[in-house]
């Protein structure tokens, strides 16, 4: 799956879509870089909601500069992609919202590595479309919802992404969840998420009310 062409191909457009992020909703980015950051020699210390200026250098004890840090995460996606764990509960969520919902994951991730992160997740049971993307997702998810007939319900983590696709399809459902519960204690619900959920079991109920009773 590398092109929107061959997302639609994949995905029956008349079923309820789950679009999902990867990181901090199916697998746990943030414990998987905080293992790779040490044996680069930095730290990740997790005083606010970002990564930009919360990784230091362990030889130094100075922060980060962006253009480090941006290099420090192309460096993980090239090194790790192929072993980030799922977030809990994850395998099993999915296999029952299967039965209502066609399922997909839209991720920033780099494009060279979403062939990596589609056979990871698919070894640990996760077989659905990947589609990377870079930037705003809203464009990309204005353009899956214009061929798709049936409800979509977008699931991501940061609230920019809550903002963009907000502007370019509103009428799609949006939750923010993020699974670090560090993390979580950080950061209110994105003002424009529909709701705030944080674990699937209470996702997956929310997600099969909606199929009851549309919101």
């Amino acid at each position: 799956m590398t092109d929107l062409e061959s997302f639609h191909h994949a995905i029956d457009p008349s079923r309820p879509l789950l679009l999902l992020d990867a990181d901090e909703v199916l697998l746990r980015f943030v414990e998987r870089l905080e293992t790779h950051l040490s044996t680069v020699g930095y730290e990740l210390r997790l005083t606010s909601f970002q990564l930009s200026g919360n990784i230091y250098s362990r030889e130094t004890a100075t922060v980060a500069r962006p253009d480090e840090v941006k290099q420090l995460i192309a460096g993980f996606f090239d090194s790790c992609t192929h072993d980030v764990p799922l977030v809990p509960g994850v395998p099993e969520a999915l296999q029952t919202l299967a039965t209502d919902y066609e399922i997909a994951i839209l991720s920033n991730i780099p494009a060279r590595c979403r062939a990596a992160r589609a056979e990871s997740l698919r070894a640990q049971g996760v077989e659905v479309p990947v589609v990377s993307n870079a930037g705003e997702k809203g464009p990309a998810v204005a353009a899956i919802a214009a061929r798709h007939a049936a409800p979509i319900v977008f699931v991501d983590d940061l609230p920019p992404q809550h903002t963009s696709v907000a502007r370019h399809a509103p009428d799609i459902h949006r939750v923010h969840f993020v699974a670090d519960p560090r993390l979580a204690a950080m950061i209110d619900k994105a003002e424009h998420a529909h709701v705030r959920i944080d674990d699937w079991p209470s996702l997956t109920a929310h997600l099969q009310d909606l199929l009851v009773k549309p919101q």
